[in-house]
């Protein structure tokens, strides 16, 4: 494996950009990335509002309470964070401030990514207790958290 800042310096240096060229590019590829995530947790934060309005949610127990409130505070941070990005840039457009856009977008990015994974473990095991209990809730949950984070943060952070 080469040293990370040696493999980011050869790679920009093929593509033959400016330095704003280049942070133009690392803009818009950040947004389109999280154009993807936003619908996925637009379905999240849906799902999450109307649960506590069905019929059934009286006869939830306190665990399942917990577990649904943690993972509606999770993915409303998530939320937070994955449109954040945005709006610093409507607010800073023009000002020169493209570096730390991208710099600081690239973070909440990420940390909104970590958050609606744990959103989707929550989700999994509120639904897998109230479908099926005992268990399955556990088990389900900790696969769910294993794939996520093999496919969202391990295989780029073994390459990396």
């Amino acid at each position: 494996m080469t040293d990370e800042s040696t493999g980011s310096r050869e790679a920009e240096a093929r593509r033959d950009e400016s330095g704003p060229e280049r942070l133009d590019r690392n803009t818009m590829e950040l947004l389109n990335e999280l154009r993807v995530a936003n619908t996925g947790i637009q379905i999240m934060f849906a799902f999450l509002l109307v649960v506590p309005f069905q019929q059934g949610w009286k006869h939830v127990d306190g665990f399942e309470r917990t577990v649904y409130f943690v993972t509606f505070l999770l993915v409303a941070l998530a939320t937070f964070q994955l449109m954040a990005p945005s709006i610093h840039h409507r607010i800073l457009f023009r000002r020169g401030e493209k570096p730390f856009l991208v710099r600081i977008a690239n973070r909440l990015a990420i940390t909104g990514m970590i958050c609606m994974a744990l959103g989707f473990v929550g989700i999994v095991l509120l639904i897998s207790d109230v479908v099926v209990g005992a268990a399955a809730p556990g088990i389900v949950a900790g696969a769910t958290a294993v794939v996520v984070g093999a496919l969202w943060f391990g295989v780029p952070l073994l390459r990396r």
